[in-house]
């Protein structure tokens, strides 16, 4: 039997109604915080960035029992944060399976000789034992340094991502830093992100940002001369070339971009950080800690930015202008309108493949929010969202980018999606790796939103269309009408008709 609801929230309150009713009374009560539809209506001439009322419980543990896409403390450090620094190595201390399972996924993207000078994509690791849980790995853990400052002399510094048996036994890696950079006249840092701590790989994000205050800045007498228009790139971390693609924009409109956390970073750029003129931050939540720090340390005002689709590519670099004077903003216009024939072209392309199609999101970071508007773009109406480690005020952010009804969900469980894909049915879900088979299997086009499948960049103008071609690729692809569903064809078998292949 088929439904009708007089509007998408009617529809969206029944979901949520129906997945609730599935629960025991206690973990209904506790589940039914986390789901909730956007209240207000987005008012596109407000600032996206500003609070509105989209409140939803977030940030707290999952409910045991259920299926979450969450990761731990020790990813938001190492794979999120840390990893993606090209000139140092990263040692995952402990056992070798989350060394193994953080290594390499993301596509950062880098510059350099990989083992000579770059580092990203090797793995190194203390590979713990049984004996070194009983007896300690501070000694295990001095001669990997040590190996590692022979084998890689051309390393500028080395970083120690606990692991969650390091807490538990209690090894003093700040002692074994201190040795260590002694010894080799190199920098070492410390890193206590058990996987243990926290709810999610959030507070990962935040250990690792206060390893950087407590370890990296202030450190050195740095031989920098700072310039008006230097600005750090914070939270782009140059997913299949996200941020090149944006360097390329900030450059042109005549900025200096002598920083970018940490997609193709180096040691230097995150050492010299400090002296830039402007932070500008994409990834929020990874990096909102370092760049507060820095506006009340050294008085560098930071601001966010959003250079997924062309709307918000414009607004961007006029805000970001606005804060350097009429020079820069008049640069800004010139490469706005110098763009617009591209823009237009992809737009011309696509609207009439794409447009009124409904997209499902389910993300970490900043794009559940951060990509609405490049869907918009394309014609395309975003009707779920939500965030796999969000904060409060993530989802207040999410407001201004949001319809009203659009139906938010924080740290959905694996049942909850399901049930929602399947009362929805839109033509396409952005989400991760470990979602994207299950959804195909539903007979979904899919898109994997953290790495962008192998494919980007997706920021800036070129990037916008890549990602309009990539979602076109999803949707429009012929493969979805080439098959039916098992028991449809059991069906069709039992009545002697012959079964499509």
């Amino acid at each position: 039997m088929t439904f009708k609801y007089a509007n998408d929230s009617d529809l969206h309150a029944k979901l949520i109604a129906d997945v609730l009713s599935q629960y025991p009374d206690k973990a209904a009560k506790r589940r039914s915080k986390h789901l909730s539809l956007a209240t207000s209506e987005k008012d596109a001439g407000e600032d996206p960035n500003a609070i509105s009322e989209c409140e939803v419980k977030s940030n707290i543990k999952s409910v045991p029992g259920v299926m979450t896409i969450r990761g731990c403390a020790y990813a938001g450090s190492k794979g999120v944060v840390w990893g993606p620094i090209k000139d140092m190595v990263h040692i995952s201390h402990g056992p070798v399976g989350c060394g193994q399972y953080s290594w390499s996924q993301r596509r950062n993207y880098y510059v350099g000789l990989t083992g000579i000078d770059t580092f990203v994509t090797m793995q190194f690791t203390s590979d713990f034992q049984e004996k070194d849980i009983v007896f300690g790995g501070d000694k295990k853990l001095e001669n990997v340094i040590d190996e590692i400052a022979e084998l890689f002399p051309l390393s500028n510094g080395v970083t120690l991502q606990s692991e969650c048996p390091i807490g538990l036994i209690g090894d003093d890696i700040e002692a074994v830093a201190r040795k260590k950079a002694k010894e080799h006249a190199t920098t070492v840092v410390p890193v206590r992100c058990e996987g243990f701590r926290g709810v999610s790989q959030s507070l990962g994000h935040h250990i690792a940002n206060d390893a950087i205050r407590d370890w990296v800045f202030d450190k050195k007498d740095i031989k920098f001369d700072p310039g008006p228009y230097d600005v750090n790139v914070i939270g782009d971390y140059n997913i299949g070339g996200d941020a090149w693609a944006s360097r390329i924009l900030l450059e042109e409109i005549g900025l200096r971009v002598v920083g970018n956390w940490s997609g193709d970073a180096t040691l230097a750029e995150v050492e010299r950080a400090p002296r830039a003129a402007l932070n500008l931050i994409h990834c929020y939540r990874s990096m909102n800690y370092i760049s507060r720090h820095m506006e009340e340390k050294y008085g560098i005002p930071w601001m966010e930015y959003n250079f997924f689709g062309h709307s918000q590519i414009d607004a961007s670099l006029r805000d970001i202008a606005k804060h350097f004077g009429p020079e820069i903003q008049e640069k800004a216009e010139k490469v706005i309108a110098k763009y617009q024939p591209l823009v237009w072209a992809v737009i011309d392309k696509y609207w009439q493949r794409l447009s009124g199609k409904r997209v499902m999101l389910y993300v970490g970071g900043l794009r559940p929010r951060h990509v609405v508007t490049a869907y918009e773009d394309l014609g395309m109406e975003i009707v779920g969202t939500g965030y796999e480690f969000g904060h409060g005020d993530d989802y207040q952010r999410t407001g201004h980018y949001v319809k009203e009804g659009t139906l938010i969900y924080d740290d959905v469980t694996g049942y909850e999606l399901e049930k929602f894909i399947e009362g929805i049915r839109p033509d396409l879900v952005g989400s991760g790796v470990k979602e994207k088979y299950p959804v195909q299997k539903m007979g979904i086009p899919f898109r994997q939103m953290h790495s962008w499948d192998y494919s980007g960049p997706y920021h800036g103008y070129d990037g916008f269309s890549i990602f309009a071609r990539d979602m076109d690729m999803a949707i429009n692809n012929p493969v979805w009408g080439l098959y039916d569903a098992p028991w449809k064809n059991d069906r069709a078998s039992a009545d002697g008709s012959s079964m499509r292949t």
